[in-house]
């Protein structure tokens, strides 16, 4: 008897998530925001520099000001006098069901938009461009994937970056040892202390954590990208609000604040790539 009850519960709630998830998946996001005036953004602890936690532990970064930019336009074109921002911290791993049960309306980070993801959620049209790739410390001799047979590799699980490594390492017949961190400062600690010879994530990310570390010059970044990397934000399947979301996007594209917004967090990485002016034109083009 007690066996099926137990199954019969496992039913339940195996019933009462899905219909958790229909319920958040179904739901018209632009009319929740019209009815509540708050829209729940989501952000990354440690993504630096696009999400992280700033000063006095608020969400800061390249797509968080994106973010806040897209929902000033909201506002105004919803004609919300105020429209609340309810900040929700997320993971690699809790990201994509916070959007499917409601948690987070968009998810403002460095998230990578896949056709496999997209089976599940919706994203944006594109807000970066960067690629995978390996940092280890200097005079590590680590100038490619050859270079990473016998060595530790700690990296952040459930990631493109661990998909494309992964497939490299296959390609080139060589094997290394996984190290898994949860956020990339401790990527950044795993090289560091040694009990990692490199970590691997995207490019800019690196750049960052090498740049903001109190020993930048201790630390070598492999030029040469691994994999081409789209970042967008991501939503739930809601076309109306994703189309509502790229309008905004728009706007920034064809204004001088995505230069002002660019330059505060990449600036010191040098003058914005003609791949980037690329892709803010074409989404600017499509109002």
């Amino acid at each position: 008897m007690r066996i099926a009850e137990t199954a019969c519960a496992a039913l339940l709630l195996a019933a009462g998530c899905a219909t958790a998830r229909l319920d958040a998946s179904s739901r018209n996001t632009l009319d929740q925001i019209r009815y509540s005036k708050v829209i729940k953004l989501g952000y990354r602890e440690s993504a630096v520099p696009f999400s992280f936690v700033g000063i006095e532990g608020k969400p800061g970064g390249y797509s968080v000001d994106l973010c806040t930019a897209v929902v000033e336009g909201l506002a105004k074109d919803l004609s919300l006098g105020e429209l609340r921002i309810e900040w929700v911290k997320v993971t690699p791993e809790t990201r994509i069901d916070a959007l499917l049960v409601g948690s987070i309306d968009l998810e403002c980070g460095s998230t990578t938009s896949t056709y496999s993801r997209q089976e599940l959620v919706d994203f944006t049209n594109f807000t970066f461009l960067d690629g995978a790739t390996f940092m280890s410390r200097v005079g590590a001799g680590i100038r490619s994937v050859d270079d990473l047979s016998g060595k530790r590799v700690a990296l952040i699980p459930g990631t493109t970056t661990e998909r494309i490594l992964k497939e490299a390492l296959n390609k080139a017949g060589v094997t290394s040892e996984f190290v898994s961190v949860k956020i990339n400062r401790e990527g950044l600690r795993a090289v560091s202390d040694g009990t990692a010879d490199v970590y691997a994530s995207d490019r800019t990310i690196l750049l960052s954590l090498a740049a903001t570390s109190s020993e930048p010059d201790r630390y070598a970044i492999v030029d040469r990208p691994l994999s081409f990397e789209p970042y967008a934000l991501m939503l739930r399947h809601d076309p109306a609000f994703r189309l509502a979301v790229n309008r905004q996007l728009s706007r920034i594209y064809r204004s001088g604040s995505i230069m002002e917004i660019y330059g505060k967090w990449f600036g010191k990485f040098g003058p914005v790539s003609d791949a980037m002016r690329t892709m803010y034109a074409i989404s600017a083009a499509m109002e």
